[in-house]
């Protein structure tokens, strides 16, 4: 959906859920000033049984000049627009109009109207506006006060950027042009002594699994962001080496979850917990994840009665999933890992066009930068010998030279790509975004590169000779590799990619 295919409407109402927090305000606020800019007679509004009172709520809405308003009557428009939410949803009260359009990044809970446009992979839908206004031509730093909501909505709904896990999500932060005093102000106002007093409650009641030495916490309702804050204590703790900690919310089960080992990242520990009932995400040590009742109840009707019989069984819930994880997961570290190929079988890798780039042509040698992927951020010193390849789905992977040169065959022309995210270079020195696919050429895949494979029936977490900080992960569909000449080299090939790639020796 576009923005501009809603301009014909004249009367335009642009509603956040009820008891708005920092993301509603800011995306909504942004297609306030879109459609403004348009002559349109446009309304900003919630509704609700509460106005407005949270302090860092209030600043916001004072120094950049919001104008959002509560209401608890109207008349219906041409066009009513709920951003951050969807129409008839249990947190957004009921307003009738003559057209409805959605406008959202939380998972869809019934019917959209034809109008929508939900993106339930990313962080925030402060994110999703910024992408919107982007097709329309419109720069968020045009408008100080636009870039700093919108930055802000996003820190907020990702618990201060430690929850992000779309590359979009870290465009917008790094991009945006904001108001660092503003930012700050928001910031030291955001823990009320109410808030204080949850978070200490939360602690004092822990359940503690020390087997696998994680703690599960249950907080009162109350702003998202606070269950950062008792994760981050809790792991303070000698024996906590992950925990999880959530609460019940109008728009669902919002949890934190945080680790300080580097066999179980938390923001795959989060989508684990969210998978088919939510979505879920982050970084390495801290991430997040929302949960919804209706399709926990759903996915799991053989041990809930009702919505309402989850959510007062949530503890157990949390535990059965954190127990069942640690169980089925295996890691292996590729430099000491024996395989059996007496239960492996052989492939070679098809003659597939990829996508290349040599580092050091686009690069200074030395130069520290970050490519920006679906995969995640991968940060690297550019060096002579490196080329960098891109696949099918925007995956990137770093190759020597000489490997690259042995196993691929490089053609003179352009790399057409489809994917969904093209992938961004952001290097240090000047803070630039810079697209590599304008100088990415194609190669073609030679043959003789044969593997050892087997499909994985379970969760496998593989340390590569060439990275044993971070893991590849593989799920049950996926397949487990092993190079024919190097069976130190091992790695994880998607499922969903493996039958386009390889064939049978």
């Amino acid at each position: 959906m576009r923005l501009s295919s809603l301009l014909q409407y004249e009367t335009i109402v642009i509603q956040c859920h009820d008891n708005p927090d920092a993301d509603a305000i800011a995306s909504g606020y942004g297609l306030y000033i879109y459609f403004k800019k348009h002559g349109k007679n446009v309304r900003f509004i919630y509704g609700g049984r509460f106005v407005i009172q949270k302090s860092n709520l209030v600043l916001m809405l004072r120094e950049l000049a919001i104008p959002i308003e509560y209401v608890t009557k109207l008349d219906a428009p041409d066009l009513l627009i709920t951003v951050d939410c969807q129409y008839d949803e249990g947190n957004v009260t009921h307003f009738d109009a003559k057209e409805v359009a959605v406008i959202d990044h939380h998972q869809v809970s019934g019917p959209l109207p034809p109008m929508s446009d939900v993106r339930s992979s990313l962080g925030s839908c402060s994110t999703l506006v910024r992408v919107l206004l982007e097709q329309e031509g419109i720069n968020i730093n045009e408008e100080r006060s636009l870039a700093t909501a919108l930055y802000y909505g996003l820190m907020m709904d990702t618990n201060q950027f430690t929850e992000i896990y779309h590359p979009l999500d870290r465009d917008l932060r790094d991009d945006a042009a904001f108001d660092r005093s503003k930012i700050t102000m928001f910031r030291n106002a955001n823990l009320s002594l109410s808030e204080l007093e949850i978070a200490g409650e939360a602690l004092c009641r822990y359940e503690y699994e020390e087997t696998y030495r994680y703690a599960v916490i249950k907080a009162r309702a109350c702003d998202p962001n606070i269950l950062g804050i008792i994760g981050d204590m809790m792991l303070e703790v000698d024996a906590v080496d992950f925990c999880v900690v959530y609460s019940i919310l109008p728009v669902g089960v919002k949890l934190s979850v945080r680790s300080c080992r580097k066999e179980t990242r938390a923001s795959e520990l989060a989508d684990y917990l969210t998978d088919k009932i939510g979505s879920g995400g982050g970084h390495v040590e801290k991430a997040g994840g929302l949960i919804q009742l209706e399709l926990l109840q759903r996915e799991y009707s053989d041990e809930y009665q009702s919505a309402y019989d989850a959510a007062s069984k949530l503890g157990d819930f949390f535990k059965k999933r954190l127990k069942a994880y640690f169980e089925e997961s295996e890691v292996i570290y590729a430099k000491d890992y024996r395989a059996d190929l007496s239960q492996m079988r052989a492939y070679r890798r098809k003659n597939l066009r990829l996508g290349y780039v040599k580092a050091s042509d686009v690069f200074q040698t030395g130069t520290k930068v970050t490519i920006r992927t679906l995969e995640g951020d991968l940060d690297m010193p550019v060096k002579d010998d490196m080329y960098i390849t891109i696949g099918m789905g925007g995956e990137v992977r770093l190759i020597a030279e000489e490997h690259f040169k042995k196993s691929n065959r490089m053609l003179d022309e352009p790399y057409l790509f489809e994917g969904e995210y093209k992938p961004m270079v952001k290097t240090s020195f000047d803070d630039k975004n810079v697209s590599l696919i304008p100088y990415a050429k194609t190669c073609i895949a030679t043959d003789g590169i044969e593997i050892y494979i087997k499909p994985l029936n379970h969760r496998v977490k593989v340390f590569t000779e060439w990275d044993e900080e971070n893991y590849m992960l593989g799920r049950a569909g996926d397949y487990l590799a092993v190079r024919k000449d190097d069976l130190h080299n091992v790695y994880v090939i998607a499922g969903d990619m493996f039958e386009q790639m390889y064939e049978a020796v």
